[in-house]
């Protein structure tokens, strides 16, 4: 298959549908498998749901795909950074400070207010150094890492592309 054939749209629209596929299956293990998510994990979910509208918005309109492409590329970073730090939590939860049990940082406001606008979706029940779910060896934070920094590649490449349409 030639992928330069592949519409621009159809590329954001991965990029949306798959940050929002993401969400959806975080929600669904957290429902099935009654985990408690921390204030960093529901972060990252926010994260994931903004990057998610930005696919949606560069597939509705991607003449403005540098934009998009950039601003996808920016949060992408900013949620590896976050994972990579309850990771980092999680392998040494001696040395870490555990949400919730100091006075809350700008993160854990606004997960705490969106808790409250919206509890199934956003409210923060667990610690972030706990692992309690975890597949081929890698917790749910080391997944987000990883998910993170294919978004990044993603939306560089997005932003390389030559056409518009």
């Amino acid at each position: 298959m030639n992928w330069s054939k592949v519409p621009m749209r159809a590329w954001f629209a991965t990029l949306g549908l798959g940050c929002l596929g993401l969400v959806a299956v975080g929600m669904e293990l957290q429902t099935l498998l009654r985990l408690a998510p921390c204030p960093l994990c529901i972060f990252q979910r926010l994260l994931y749901i903004v990057i998610g509208i930005i696919g949606l918005l560069g597939f509705i309109w991607p003449a403005g795909r540098m934009l998009w492409a950039a601003l996808a590329g920016g949060l992408g970073v900013f949620g590896f950074g976050v994972a990579g730090y309850q990771t980092w939590m999680q392998a040494f939860p001696d040395l870490a400070p555990e949400c919730s049990f100091t006075d809350p940082n700008a993160i854990e406001r606004l997960v705490d207010w969106l808790g409250m606008e919206w509890p199934s979706m956003f409210l923060a029940t667990g610690f972030c150094t706990s692992r309690e779910w975890e597949f081929l060896g890698l917790s749910m934070a080391n997944w987000s890492v990883v998910m993170f920094a294919g978004i990044v590649v993603y939306a560089a490449l997005l932003f390389r592309q030559k056409r518009q349409a």
